[in-house]
């Protein structure tokens, strides 16, 4: 399974280039949802959202949608991951499991200043549960200081079966290290300049690495920390984050086109 979509739903910039004009707020997840096959929902990570959002989201969206959702910064903007357990058991409950089938991977994003300490990283994993309500969680990390560039942190991420977000990114350490059974890509380069925010040839490239991941191989043109895992199947979740932001569904869409 390969998953292509954009990070939030409501964005002004979108009205009258993505969304056809005229279009009614309300409706915008349910134009959104069927143009793309994921979304991220960035809300969570500042604010807890209402459990009834949760459902009333998955009730809009088509069979077979997936939403990422990228987990309270309370977890994980402090000093001591060690002490984050309440924070995370509070969003874990917060109604999340409302999105049933249509909850995907868990996003938990750390601070640019935030460095790579084995012991207290580890303690953080542990904290992060496997199932909830009945449903199975996969956790994603992102982690944006160079000290994580480490085979020990990506041990770490295999211990645990949580994936190491894969930010292409000119700002922050690009970790290509499969360590989970899926994959979570957030693109953040797109070029306003570009009618889908990406040359056809780096959407060309992008779809060839999704389709190598999901066959359970790795890459050759990104470089990695460690030796590669065995051949196994995995999902795959790539999101058009920033860069031009206002290019992130138009670059969403042409990733799909090529992937058919």
């Amino acid at each position: 399974m390969i998953r292509v979509g954009i990070g939030g739903w409501t964005y002004e910039p979108w009205r009258g280039l993505f969304y056809p004009k005229g279009l009614a707020q309300t409706r915008e997840l349910e134009h959104a949802s069927r143009a793309v096959t994921s979304i991220e929902i960035n809300g969570t990570y500042y604010s807890t959202q209402k459990a009834e959002s949760f459902r009333k989201w998955a009730k809009e969206t088509p069979d077979g949608f997936v939403f990422s959702v990228k987990a309270i910064r309370f977890a994980t903007n402090r000093r001591v991951l060690a002490e984050a357990g309440p924070s995370i058991e509070k969003f874990i409950t917060s109604g999340i499991t409302g999105l049933g089938k249509k909850l995907g991977p868990i996003l938990w994003q750390f601070m640019p200043a935030k460095k790579f300490d084995a012991g207290d990283f580890d303690a953080f994993l542990q904290q992060l549960p496997k199932t909830a309500d009945g449903l199975k969680l996969r956790h994603a990390v992102e982690v944006r200081h160079e000290s994580f560039a480490t085979k020990e942190f990506v041990a770490l991420a295999r211990k645990y079966g949580v994936a190491i977000v894969l930010a292409d990114s000119a700002k922050y350490p690009t970790i290509a290290d499969v360590t989970a059974d899926f994959i979570y890509a957030r693109l953040q380069q797109a070029d306003a300049k570009v009618a889908n925010g990406y040359a056809p040839a780096a959407i060309a490239k992008w779809a060839k690495r999704a389709m190598t991941w999901e066959s359970g191989g790795v890459p050759k043109d990104i470089p990695l920390l460690s030796i590669a895992p065995k051949p196994e199947k995995r999902d795959v979740f790539i999101y058009m984050i920033n860069g031009a932001k206002e290019r992130a569904p138009a670059a969403a869409m042409a990733l799909l086109k090529e992937l058919k």
